[in-house]
């Protein structure tokens, strides 16, 4: 059973510290974030379900798919569908002045919109380095620390929010109606919960979160820091325990 955005169950061991030790020199690279925002019941999706595949092996990107719910009453019930998803794209559609939200939508580094099948515009967007929050994840058995090196403060009121994503790599789902009836569709990077580890203005910090609190088919955890307002993303990382 998914887990609400934002409230975790008591079994899941979030420990936020102000570390007492120096990590990475702040900015560092980090990956481009692209964010797709699908659903098996849009039959534009699954040519952007299998880009953001392809998206997977390239280096340097973090490619996730959103499965948003308000597909859901128009003939298929998405398995992967989140209330999260679908307000975090509404929050995408407000911060970046969007005359509205669709799918297959795609969101790069908190900051640009694109049709999320548009190939080229998408890959023009990707090149480039981008700088950012080093950040580093460590496995240890079934627990998975999370460090965030320290950088330029920023005040409270502003602080950045610091997201953990549990992640399954890879589905396939016979849809039996609607948009996509008949179709065995193949879907990757699927976001399954979200929870919020907590907000970093600056300073150095570790959370420790245990992978038995999360879904038992999301074998990766992406890490996301990003500023107020659900805007420019700051920093990410991901981890598998595959």
């Amino acid at each position: 059973m998914n887990r609400p955005h934002g409230i975790l169950g008591r079994a899941l061991l979030i420990c936020a510290l102000i570390a007492p030790w120096s990590l990475a020199a702040y900015p560092a690279p980090r990956p481009a974030v692209v964010e797709l925002y699908t659903s098996q019941g849009c039959s534009s999706c699954p040519p952007a379900d299998a880009f953001l595949g392809e998206l997977t092996h390239q280096p340097n990107v973090l490619a996730l798919a959103f499965h948003v719910d308000y597909w859901d009453n128009l003939g298929w019930a998405d398995r992967f569908a989140l209330p999260f998803a679908t307000q975090r794209q509404q929050r995408y559609g407000q911060a970046l002045q969007l005359s509205s939200v669709f799918t297959p939508q795609v969101i790069i580094d908190g900051q640009r919109s694109l049709v999320g099948s548009d190939r080229s515009a998408i890959l023009a967007q990707l090149r480039g380095r981008r700088d950012g929050v080093a950040i580093t994840l460590d496995g240890q058995g079934d627990d998975l620390t999370v460090q965030l090196a320290p950088g330029a403060t920023i005040d409270a009121q502003n602080a950045a929010q610091v997201l953990l994503l549990a992640v399954v790599p890879e589905a396939q789902t016979a849809v039996g109606r609607g948009e996509n009836g008949g179709r065995t569709l193949r879907e990757f990077n699927i976001v399954r919960a979200s929870y919020v580890l907590g907000n970093w203005s600056g300073d150095a910090r570790r959370y420790t979160v245990s992978r038995s609190t999360l879904p038992k088919d999301a074998t990766e955890a992406v890490v996301l820091i990003q500023q107020a307002g659900q805007r420019n993303i700051l920093g990410a990382a991901s981890y598998s325990w595959r």
